[in-house]
C-alpha cells in the first residue's frame, strides 16, 4: 500500500499545480499558460433540431478544442474545473513526466470543483494523441469530455491541411437526451455501445478541400467502448491516392492502403490523402457494420486542382522510443480475465460503477483511492522487458499503458506488424508479447480502455523505479 508520506506529497504537489503564480504583472506574464482549458457543463446540438442537455466538455462551449504543441517544446495548460464534481486530465499516449499524467491519487489529487490545475507537458514524440478525464471516467467521457491533442513534427512533412477527426459515439434516446451510459450485463461482456456515431460532435461531418491538395487526416477513436474497422474510399488511384502513414502516433515502416483499419478505444490512425482533382468528388470515411458501411465523414474536392502528389511529402521521422534488448529482457506475465470474487469496489471520490467483473493477474482494481493496491510489477529504470499479455476471456480488451511505449512482437492468433504503440488490442483468447525499455520512472496506470471494463476491475499500474 502507498504510505501517508506519498499522500502528503501528492497533496502538496497538487496544491502547487493548482495555484496560479502571481506577484505582479511581469511574474504573471512569465508564468502564463500556453492554453487555458476550462471544463464545463453545456447543452449542444448533436442530432438535427435537438439540443442534448447536460453534456460535459472542454473549452468555452461546443466540441473540445484541438490542442497543438511542438515536439520537444514545453507546453503549459491550465485546466479550470467548472463542474460540480472532481475531475482530472490524462494525456493519452504521451510519454511525459509522471506528475503530469492525470491519474487521481496515483499521480495527483483530483481537481475539485472550482479548482485549477497546471499541467506542464514536454512531448518527446510527434503524432496524434488525445486527452480525457481519469476521474468519474465513464460518465464524464460519455457526456463529451474527449479531445484531440496534436504534437507537431519538428520538420514539416508538407501537407496543405491537417484535419483531426474525433470519432466517438453518444448514448442518446430518440429525443436526443442521454440514456443509461452502460448496462451491467454488457459491462461484464464486451461493453455497452453508443447509439449515435459522431465525428467532431457531428453526425454529418463534411470538409470542402482544395482539389488536388494533400491533407493529413488524424483519426482518434475516443469512444468508451466501440472496437471498429474503418475504410477510406472514393479517392483517385493516381498520384499516390491515399495512404495510412501512422498508427498510435508512430510512423508505419511502410505506407499501407487506408482500408480495414482496425481501431479500438484509445487508438489513432493518420492518413495522407490526395484530394481528387474533379470538383465535387467525395472521399468517404466509413465504419464497417453488420448492416454495411456507416458513413462518418465526407471530404469534398472544390476548385481548380493544385495537382500535388503524395511523393512530395517528407517521410515522417520515427519517434525516439528506445529499442528493447530482447536477448536480455525480463519477461513479465499479465492475465486479463474475470474477477475471482464479486466484491463491490471501494467507495471512491472519483466514482464507481458499483460492480467488480474484471481483474489483472486475478486482482481487481478496488477503485480510485489514496491507497490503491500494490503495483502489478516493479521494473528497473533503463532495463528491457517483454510483457506477455494473455486474454483468457471471449471479449476484446484494448490494453493501454501510460507513460511508456512498447513494440508489438508476436501473437498466438495472428501476424503482428512491428509497430510501436501505447494501446494494444487483445482479441478473444489472444496472447501477445510486447517489448519496452522502462525508461520513464513513476507509477503508470495499466488498464483496458473499454471504460466499463476499466471501472469494474480491469485496471492496475506498473512501477518504474530509478
Amino acid at each position: 500500500m502507498l504510505g501517508v508520506s506519498r499522500r502528503e506529497f501528492l497533496l502538496g504537489t497538487a496544491g502547487a499545480g493548482a495555484a496560479f503564480l502571481g506577484g505582479g504583472l511581469i511574474a504573471r506574464q512569465a508564468n502564463a499558460a500556453n492554453f487555458t482549458l476550462p471544463i464545463t457543463s453545456l447543452d449542444h446540438t448533436l442530432l438535427p433540431e435537438t439540443v442534448t442537455r447536460n453534456m460535459m466538455g472542454f473549452g468555452a462551449g461546443g466540441p473540445p478544442p484541438v490542442l497543438r504543441m511542438k515536439q520537444g517544446k514545453p507546453f503549459v495548460v491550465d485546466v479550470i474545473n467548472n463542474l460540480k464534481e472532481p475531475t482530472s486530465v490524462h494525456w493519452h499516449g504521451l510519454r511525459l513526466s509522471n506528475a503530469m499524467d492525470g491519474v487521481p491519487y496515483l499521480t495527483q489529487m483530483p481537481i475539485e470543483a472550482g479548482e485549477t490545475f497546471r499541467y506542464t507537458i514536454t512531448a518527446p514524440d510527434a503524432g496524434t494523441f488525445w486527452y480525457h478525464p481519469h476521474c468519474n471516467t465513464l460518465e464524464q467521457m460519455a457526456r463529451g469530455m474527449t479531445g484531440i491533442l496534436v504534437v507537431e513534427d519538428q520538420e514539416d512533412p508538407g501537407f496543405d491541411q491537417d484535419i483531426p477527426l474525433n470519432i466517438r459515439d453518444f448514448r442518446l434516446g430518440g429525443d436526443g437526451q442521454f440514456i443509461d451510459f452502460y448496462k451491467p450485463r454488457l459491462a461484464a461482456r464486451g461493453g455497452t455501445l453508443g447509439t449515435v456515431s459522431t465525428v467532431n460532435w457531428k453526425t454529418d461531418e463534411t470538409h470542402d478541400l482544395p482539389a488536388g491538395s494533400l491533407v493529413r487526416l488524424r483519426l482518434a477513436v475516443t469512444d468508451v467502448t466501440r472496437v471498429g474497422t474503418y475504410d477510406l474510399t472514393g479517392f483517385d488511384t493516381g498520384k499516390g491516392a491515399a495512404q495510412l502513414i501512422a498508427l498510435d502516433s508512430n510512423p508505419l515502416p511502410a505506407p499501407q492502403a487506408p482500408e480495414n483499419i482496425l481501431l479500438a478505444p484509445g487508438q489513432r490512425a493518420d492518413i495522407a490523402l490526395r484530394v481528387p482533382d474533379t470538383e465535387g468528388q467525395e472521399v468517404l470515411l466509413t465504419l464497417q457494420t453488420a448492416k454495411g458501411p456507416r458513413l462518418l465523414a465526407k471530404f469534398r474536392s472544390v476548385g481548380t486542382s493544385l495537382n500535388r502528389d503524395l511523393k512530395e511529402l517528407r517521410p515522417l521521422t520515427p519517434n525516439p522510443v528506445p529499442e528493447a534488448d530482447l536477448a536480455n529482457a525480463e519477461v513479465l506475465e499479465f492475465v486479463f480475465g474475470w474477477s475471482p470474487g464479486g466484491d463491490a469496489p471501494k467507495p471512491s471520490f472519483c466514482g464507481t460503477l458499483g460492480y467488480t467483473f474484471w481483474s489483472i493477474n486475478r486482482v481487481a482494481w478496488e477503485g480510485d483511492s489514496p491507497d490503491p493496491v500494490d503495483p502489478l510489477a516493479v521494473m528497473k529504470q533503463g532495463k528491457s522487458y517483454i510483457l506477455r499479455l494473455r486474454n483468457e476471456t471471449q471479449n476484446d480488451h484494448p490494453i493501454h499503458l501510460h507513460g511508456l511505449s512498447f513494440r508489438l512482437l508476436r501473437s498466438n492468433k495472428r501476424e503482428l506488424p512491428p509497430l510501436v504503440t501505447d494501446t494494444a488490442l487483445l482479441q478473444s483468447k489472444e496472447t501477445m508479447d510486447v517489448a519496452l525499455v522502462a525508461d520513464n520512472p513513476g507509477n503508470w496506470a495499466f488498464h483496458c480502455h473499454v471504460i466499463e471494463h476499466q471501472k469494474t476491475g480491469l485496471t492496475g499500474y506498473l512501477r518504474v523505479e530509478a
